[in-house]
């Protein structure tokens, strides 16, 4: 990589920190693009350069946190490995994410948003949609392998992720309850995990 790229990278990475830091502490509204270029130390044009709204801005951000968490998650559905075994790794990353302070103060920032301005988050969650497939895939591969009942691959995999976000999303951004502690994370997973076997397995 050449030193121009290197520098344009670590401008980028210091943008996104100080755009994670400013929403984190003044909201979504209370947070521009001035600010955020005085926290990293560049031009406000330099912002710009790399993103064009601050929506995109706060989407880039929640991505990266998405991705972040994910990096490591092998979602590929295994024709010769248990269910309950491939559905517990899903799970633990799902929660590995549920419990990241920063994404959980950023949810936090993007749900009030959503209520205060519908139309801006509608682009955001079909964003977040998109990452949510790899979930829904696993499932569709499940069933067309005949190991899981026929349903709607999409409502399956959202009632397992609900099953995660009733215990470990929810009621910290409502409540303000603290993020389970790992054997909490991993009791709310297999209770997920047997609840959803329960009912799809075939």
């Amino acid at each position: 990589m050449s030193e121009p790229s290197r520098l344009t990278d670590r401008k980028r990475e210091d943008i996104v920190a100080a755009a994670l830091a400013e929403f984190r502490e003044n909201g979504f509204k209370n947070t521009s693009m001035d600010r955020v270029a005085a926290r990293a130390a560049v031009s406000k044009r330099t912002v710009y350069n790399h993103f064009p709204s601050k929506d995109e801005l706060f989407a880039e951000i929640m991505l990266e946190l998405w991705r972040a968490s994910m990096a490591q998650v092998d979602l590929a559905y295994r024709p010769g490995r248990p269910l309950r075994e491939q559905l517990l790794e899903l799970a633990g990353q799902k929660m590995a994410l549920l419990a990241d302070a920063n994404f959980l103060d950023l949810a936090r920032v993007a749900i009030a948003e959503a209520i205060h301005a519908p139309e801006r988050a509608q682009a955001m969650l079909a964003r977040f949609g998109e990452k949510e497939e790899g979930v829904t895939a696993w499932v569709r591969a499940a069933q067309a392998d005949g190991r899981l009942r026929p349903a709607e691959p999409e409502f399956a995999a959202q009632q397992l992720q609900g099953l995660l976000k009733a215990f470990a999303f929810w009621p910290q951004i409502a409540l303000g309850q603290p993020v389970p502690d790992a054997a909490a994370r991993r009791a709310i997973a297999e209770s997920a995990v047997d609840m959803f076997l329960a009912y799809h397995a075939a």
